[in-house]
């Protein structure tokens, strides 16, 4: 409570939830679409454990959030007081830094320091941080000879250069691959024009990831996304920006990318060096390293193979058009309801191509990470931490208020936060809410080889969720019928030119799976993929 008095007497914005998880996931948003910092202020206790999902899925995302919470009077820590727990205990595993501050003078280079451990200045890689302060350290004062304007003001971020001999390396393998491909990542968020140029100038194909859809525009003749299996497994040089080689890229294996050598390009050893080592390994800021990397590269293109460029190309070209062609005459399921694809396309069509789009879910979130074209994308990430959607949203609102932000949810995660809804109410945020409610839960059911599944469904009502956002005080429609969509989009996008959220409940089909869905849980053949490379790996250890 000092903390939250003071912020208000302050005049600084604070955002009242209806739990603790939700504003840290509302934080990590605001933060990835601001470039200002995140802040979570919890409560004690449950409070803070509450929060702990939001702060390990940040953590996963390596997104900088700063959380802030009190602890008991320290003469009464210890000894049974009110949610009387070592926090920081809890949150050192997944936190960047988490510190206990118990002397009033300690505050400020506490919190420059947590703010640069947050933003990865302090040497590692950006991700959430944790600061708690005793009652009676909040309700004290800071010397006046500590209060420093070294501790105070904003810092500028410092940008690493890439040396001449390591870009030399690089130049050199770009120029002799024939088939070179660029995967992007977090790093590629903050280097859109850069990455563009670099492709631009080398022709060099592209495949985003959920880290990065929408830096480059889906129309961009690079990106082949629709062709991904046939682009790792035929390039024979692999440039990552910024990614981690986890199980999305099935750990880097050579059962996945063949003999491919690699470029990694990245501001953290963590993006630099998991998995797979890179043949030149970049360590700079991703958008200086890209920079330097189109001008080196100007005056002595790559010999692309043209051919395997064009096949891809065309296989990506004829993949969408037959996508969004199926979109917009998906036809309804077996019980008569509507296709998932048709929801997409119809929504697609009232936000244009240029919304921020939040997808959330199991099923549908599939779908929509397929189906929909934004430029910018947030979804639950590699920790797959679905119910992040509502909150997402919220905090993309308010760091873009300028932009439509629309949340695609599944009626499963929705649930989750559903009462943030509440909270947009109340602040006034216009953001629009999909929930594609097909009242099932899928799960894929396994042998014990794991070798192949099937999707079996658990039932879930199909509440009323329209009427749950109209009791809040949102804007809210239940839609049966594909004809009704259009009118019901541009009903709900007037409401939020009013400052009110919206809600669409959207009965949907159950029937229809996803591609994810009818291949099996993803982690089935990245298991396969692992398989591969340690058997790959013994071959290598045997002959030396």
């Amino acid at each position: 409570m000092p903390i939250w008095m003071r912020l208000d007497a302050e005049g600084i914005s604070i955002v009242d939830v209806r739990d603790e998880r939700a504003a840290v996931y509302m934080a990590h948003a605001y933060s990835e679409l601001s470039g200002k910092p995140g802040v979570a202020l919890v409560t004690a206790g449950p409070g803070v454990t509450n929060a702990m999902t939001g702060i390990a899925n940040a953590h996963i995302a390596r997104a900088p959030v700063v959380v802030i919470s009190g602890i008991a009077p320290v003469p009464q820590l210890h000894r049974g007081a009110l949610q009387d727990i070592a926090h920081t205990k809890l949150v050192e595993p997944i936190t960047r830094f988490a510190r206990t501050v118990f002397e009033p003078d300690q505050v400020p280079p506490a919190l420059d320091q947590a703010f640069a451990f947050a933003y990865g200045d302090a040497g590692g890689e950006p991700g959430p941080v944790f600061l708690d302060f005793p009652t009676d350290v909040l309700r004290a004062r800071v010397s006046h000879a500590v209060q420093l304007l070294e501790h105070l003001m904003p810092k500028a971020r410092t940008e690493i250069a890439v040396d001449a001999e390591t870009l030399g390396r690089a130049v050199k393998l770009i120029q002799a691959a024939k088939r070179p491909l660029v995967i992007g990542g977090r790093g590629a968020r903050l280097a859109g024009p850069e990455l563009v140029e670099f492709l631009n100038t080398t022709e060099v194909l592209y495949l985003d990831t959920g880290e990065c859809k929408g830096v480059v525009p889906d129309g961009h003749p690079a990106l082949v996304s629709a062709m991904r299996s046939a682009a790792m497994g035929e390039a024979d040089l692999i440039i990552t920006i910024g990614r981690k080689l986890d199980f999305q890229l099935g750990y880097g294996s050579p059962a996945v990318f063949g003999h491919a050598r690699w470029i990694r390009i990245a501001d953290t050893a963590t993006e630099l060096r998991d998995n797979r080592r890179g043949d030149v390994e970049i360590f700079a800021t991703p958008r200086v390293a890209l920079k330097a990397l189109s001008v080196a590269c100007s005056t002595h293109l790559p010999a692309c193979d043209a051919s395997w460029r064009e096949r891809l190309q065309r296989g990506h070209a004829d993949r969408v058009e037959r996508l969004k062609s199926g979109m917009a005459k998906a036809s309804p399921g077996k019980d008569g309801r509507m296709h998932p694809n048709r929801l997409l396309h119809e929504v697609q069509r009232a936000i244009g191509n240029d919304a921020v789009i939040v997808a959330d879910g199991g099923d549908f979130l599939s779908f929509a990470r397929v189906g929909m074209s934004c430029r910018t994308y947030l979804d639950p990430g590699s920790f797959g931490c679905i119910g992040v959607g509502t909150p997402f949203g919220i905090g993309a609102s308010l760091a873009l208020p300028e932009q439509t932000v629309a949340v695609l949810t599944g009626d499963g995660a929705f649930g989750f936060n559903a009462m943030e809804i509440d909270t947009a109410v109340r602040h006034h945020v216009p953001v629009l809410i999909i929930v594609a409610n097909n009242g099932a839960w899928q799960i894929e059911v396994h042998d014990q080889s794991m070798t192949h599944g099937r999707v079996v469904g658990t039932q879930l009502r199909r509440s009323d969720y329209a009427g749950m956002a109209r009791s809040l005080g949102a804007f809210g429609e239940r839609v049966e019928d594909p004809a009704q969509l259009a009118g019901s989009l541009q009903r709900a996008l007037a409401a939020m030119r009013s400052g009110q959220p919206a809600l669409l409940d959207v009965q949907v089909s159950e029937e229809p799976m996803s591609s994810d869905a009818r291949t099996g849980l993803a982690w089935v053949p990245d298991l396969q993929a692992l398989a591969a490379w340690n058997a790959a790996e013994r071959q290598w250890r045997n002959k030396e």
